[in-house]
């Protein structure tokens, strides 16, 4: 059986990758976003679950589920935290990926696999991908569209700090997307990078 392609999708807050993720979708791609998974894999009763409880305290829930909130509350203020719940759910969550890469390749319906991964290369999990993109805005449309959703200015500096800088990620990537104009210069630049790829890895 051959396999499908492995595409990670990577890039700083707003930059636009969950928009790139779903021009693949349109293409006909299997598209999982990591963040995603990590909010379907946790649950306080699993074992991964209880982890987190012991590490961060049970304040973190909100009736009876994690609240996503404050555990960013708690771990983007703290280096140390951070690091103790990414080694709980980094693991877990590369594990989930590969098995739902093989089931989308006994599928048999996909162009190909794209995952948005933010934390790409923190983790070090870029060696599973045949290409990996980073999407590259600039940082001041990145802050506008990152408060538009709600979020702080200080809340992204924060997030920001526990990543690596766009544009090393840029330097690591194989391919980078700049996302500074329009919805339909993202969507032909995806269709592009689409029909490249193909070409790249065959």
């Amino acid at each position: 059986m051959l396999g499908l392609k492995k595409i990670a999708i990577t890039g700083g807050l707003a930059s636009g990758k969950s928009t790139v993720c779903q021009f693949f979708q349109e293409l006909g791609a299997y598209v999982i976003n990591a963040d995603t998974i990590v909010h379907e894999i946790l649950e306080p009763q699993t074992d991964l679950g209880q982890k987190i409880l012991r590490t961060l305290g049970s304040d973190i829930l909100h009736n009876g589920k994690f609240d996503r909130k404050k555990i960013a509350d708690k771990v983007f203020r703290h280096a140390d935290r951070l690091r103790e719940l990414e080694n709980i759910l980094h693991p877990a969550l590369l594990q989930e990926i590969a098995k739902r890469y093989e089931k989308a390749c006994q599928e048999k319906k996909y162009t190909s696999f794209v995952v948005e991964m933010p934390l790409l290369y923190e983790i070090g999990a870029e060696t599973f991908y045949d290409a990996c993109i980073t999407v590259l805005a600039n940082e001041q449309t990145a802050k506008k569209r990152f408060q538009a959703k709600g979020y702080t200015e200080q809340e992204y500096e924060e997030r920001m700090s526990h990543q690596l800088a766009p544009l090393i990620k840029t330097q690591k990537a194989h391919y980078t997307i700049i996302n500074n104009g329009s919805l339909a210069d993202l969507r032909h630049e995806v269709q592009k990078l689409n029909t490249l790829i193909g070409v790249s890895f065959p």
